[in-house]
């Protein structure tokens, strides 16, 4: 009999080949694995029942996002519209009549799906027939949609995004039985991948409560502020709602004015900070400013019935005026990371209207102000949906569940973000691996629910701040009023904040606007470090009407976007003094006491150090109202950075290789800080 390790040797040999040198004994071992796989699949199912309840988050509710209704009007659109309905069922006809025809005439064709990458797919015509059926019913499935003439925007969106989902779940590569990877590893390994695959999902249904939560990361190598998170500074405020982050000089000197940024508070603020090699916030520092950073509280019992007026008085205001009372700065320049770009943006609106000059410039990454068309979020934001989510939320007094937003967001992405691991954990029996984005991703927050109804509401049902009808503190606010400088970062192929929306959202802006766009996604075209020379980042003069004339006329560079806003950013960064160590206001060392509170720490009643500063005293006057200013002309719009004269800086500029790498002015301190720039690396999504 052939040993475990030869048995599970990763050997690109067919199944067939596989079956016929499976001895005697490997086929009882393979028995006994199946029985020991039946225990475990008895034992998964018992514990289910004991830490299951009944009625779950929307008790009463079999359809609470009204999903029979909707593909009820698709039923009666098809119904109405008879010959296009004629003309999808012939196309299906047609592809099955062709299909039969290449199995028995033995045509193979590779997959294009890597779902499909296992040789098996492509060589065996068993299972190459079942991949190309349900490529074809796929095909089919979508293009019933788009025979359906009237239905509206919102019942198509939601109509589109559920069957992608049943077509996703449907793959052939999510069932044992037609999996062939996960067919060999039990070969392999005498079935011990199935008996492992069942004890992965046991300990994901235990992790859960009784509900599947899939493991994607081993999460035990990782410690906040001690392997992530390590960027050395100080807590140097904190209210209820935030803890002020401000790092440590890594230069000589810096520049006057601070850079303070707003997170998302849908996940935590170390996804700039994950690694050295990687990190935003070092990468910043090594350039000489003085970096703030908000680290927001997961929503618990103090916080759960706060606003999005909360967030703005309690979050962007205070972190502010702390940042310029401790740097002595007039000014600051800010950024706004996705959600925490939205909430900046109505932020800088009151603050136009108001008269309140103490921004510079702002940076947005990532980040949505016209929701118009803002990707597939908008499923959640028809009545019915929304409805939903309001049980949810008083269900769980007043907070919007941390668990729930996770899962929805890995839903947006299902092929990655879930089968993919459904697959690697339970049928074929793998451990997930360290990885630190991973880890990041799983570490979510809990949402006031009066906070998270006014992002889905306010902004992306009503698209109020975009069309100057959103309240901040009581004030209409306007996006055209807002005149100071924008950088607007967005990922041509981000799915949660999708660059057409962030495009138009882009001309909504009352001054100057310098749009760039990166290669990669949502997390991995943000956080793309110089020294990983990864993707590209297109750029152009001015706004284009369209986005498609933006991209058509821009100018693509290969690697990070980072040295180009770079150039942008200096000129705004005041003039350079010396750097002094940071004062220790005894609230701790970053990364800080919020970013450490996990939900299952809140679900346990934990809570975080009631020790809240005194805020100081503004360090502007106090703000006035002023005329609102009148919005720019487009052909006003400046030059991105990368194309502007170097008068337009009143000290000269770095150049571009010295961008791209630890900057060389100002002058780094001779320390042992953490060196960023020297791994190349940066973080997958």
């Amino acid at each position: 009999m052939k040993s475990t390790t030869e048995m599970s040797n990763p050997e690109h040999r067919t199944l067939n080949a596989i079956l016929a040198d499976q001895s005697p004994e490997q086929l009882q071992a393979i028995g006994q694995a199946l029985a020991a796989a039946a225990a475990e699949s008895q034992a998964l199912l018992s514990e289910v029942m004991a830490t299951s309840h009944p009625g779950g988050e929307t008790a009463g509710k079999t359809d609470p996002f009204n999903i029979t209704g909707v593909y009820g009007k698709v039923g009666q659109s098809l119904a109405s519209n008879p010959q296009a309905l004629l003309s999808a069922n012939l196309d299906l006809w047609t592809g099955w009549v062709n299909l039969w025809k290449d199995f028995t005439l033995g045509q193979i064709s590779e997959a294009k799906d890597k779902r499909f990458s296992d040789p098996e797919w492509s060589s065996n015509p068993a299972f190459e027939f079942m991949r190309k059926a349900y490529e074809l019913n796929s095909s089919w499935m979508m293009s019933l949609l788009d025979a359906a003439p009237d239905l509206s925007p919102s019942d198509k969106r939601k109509a589109q995004f559920y069957t992608r989902q049943t077509i996703d779940a449907l793959s052939p590569t999510n069932f044992f039985a037609t999996n062939p990877a996960a067919l060999r590893a039990m070969l392999k390994t005498g079935g011990q991948s199935l008996v492992d695959g069942l004890r992965n999902a046991r300990a994901d249904i235990a992790k859960g409560n009784g509900r599947l939560s899939i493991s994607q990361s081993d999460e035990s190598p990782f410690e906040i502020g001690k392997n992530i998170a390590t960027a050395p500074g100080k807590v140097v405020f904190r209210n209820k709602l935030i803890e002020l982050l401000q790092f440590e000089p890594t230069t000589e000197k810096v520049y006057e004015r601070p850079l303070l940024i707003f997170p998302p508070w849908i996940n935590k603020y170390y996804i700039m900070d994950l690694r050295e090699e990687n990190s935003l916030i070092r990468w910043l520092t090594d350039n000489g400013l003085s970096v703030f950073v908000v680290s927001w509280r997961s929503a618990d019992e103090v916080t759960k019935d706060y606003t999005w007026d909360n967030y703005i008085e309690e979050g962007v205001f205070d972190a502010l005026n702390e940042a310029l009372a401790i740097t002595g700065a007039d000014k600051a320049n800010t950024i706004g990371y996705c959600i925490g770009g939205s909430l900046l943006t109505g932020a800088l609106g009151h603050m136009a209207k108001t008269g309140d000059e103490r921004i510079a410039s702002s940076t947005f990454f990532a980040s949505q102000s016209d929701f118009s068309d803002a990707g597939d979020l908008m499923v959640f934001t028809d009545p019915e949906s929304l409805d939903s989510i309001d049980e949810i939320i008083d269900e769980n007094n007043g907070i919007m569940p941390g668990e729930m937003m996770g899962q929805t967001f890995n839903w947006l992405r299902p092929v990655d973000l879930v089968w993919r691991y459904v697959v690697d954990n339970y049928m074929l029996g793998k451990k997930p691996r360290p990885f630190d984005l991973l880890f990041w991703n799983a570490d979510q927050t809990n949402i006031p629910g009066n906070t998270h109804r006014t992002y889905l509401k306010n902004l992306y049902g009503q698209n109020q701040l975009a069309e100057g009808n959103f309240k901040v503190l009581g004030d209409t606010v306007s996006m055209g009023d807002i005149t100071i400088p924008v950088t607007i970062q967005a990922s041509r192929e981000d799915h949660i904040c999708p660059w057409h929306s962030i495009y138009r959202g882009a001309k909504k802006y009352g001054g100057e606007v310098n749009f760039i766009l990166a290669g990669s996604g949502h997390i991995a075209g943000v956080i793309n470090h110089p020294s990983a020379e990864k993707y590209q980042h297109w750029t152009n003069e001015g706004l284009a009407k369209t986005p498609e004339a933006w991209l058509s006329g821009s100018e693509e560079t290969k690697g990070s976007w980072w040295p180009t806003w770079w150039e942008w950013l200096e000129p705004k960064a005041g003039a350079l003094k010396p750097a002094v160590a940071l004062k220790d206001k005894g609230l701790g060392d970053a990364p800080g006491a919020y970013v450490k509170m996990r939900l299952s720490d809140i679900s346990e009643g934990k809570k975080p150090p009631a020790e809240y500063s005194t805020p100081s005293k503004r360090a502007a006057p106090a703000r006035k109202p002023k005329p609102a200013p009148k919005k720019a002309a487009p052909a006003a719009k400046a030059k991105p950075a990368a194309k502007r004269s170097p008068s337009t800086s009143a000290k000269p500029k770095a150049s571009s290789a010295a961008a791209k790498s630890a900057p060389k002015k100002p002058a780094k301190k001779p320390s042992a800080q953490g060196k960023s720039g020297k791994s190349a690396s940066s973080p997958k999504a």
